[in-house]
């Protein structure tokens, strides 16, 4: 019998791979402005560069973190440093 403490581990579900979105921020540009919008224009968004991004599974809020560029990788590599992370057991 397998020990209750490992579920997760045993479980074959735990390999399957997600995608997670990175959100950055949202932008609210009218019909008319997205219709003007040319190459190089700039769309500002509802954050600053220092908030948090927010990670999503889906529509579901999983985590909040920090962008980073990772040092061991080519130039201009991104990551997030997670700050928090959101209880997924307690929602399942």
């Amino acid at each position: 019998m397998a020990d209750p403490d490992n579920r997760e581990t045993d479980n074959p579900l735990t390999n399957v791979p997600l995608e997670i979105t990175v959100s950055v921020g949202h932008a609210r540009p009218t019909i008319g402005e997205m219709l003007h919008l040319e190459q190089d224009a700039v769309l500002s968004l509802d954050r600053r560069i220092e908030d948090p991004v927010e990670l999503y599974i889906g529509e579901r809020l999983i985590a909040r973190g920090e962008l980073q560029e990772i040092d061991d990788e080519p130039s201009g590599q991104l990551a997030v440093r997670l700050t928090e992370v959101i209880d997924l057991k307690a929602g399942l």
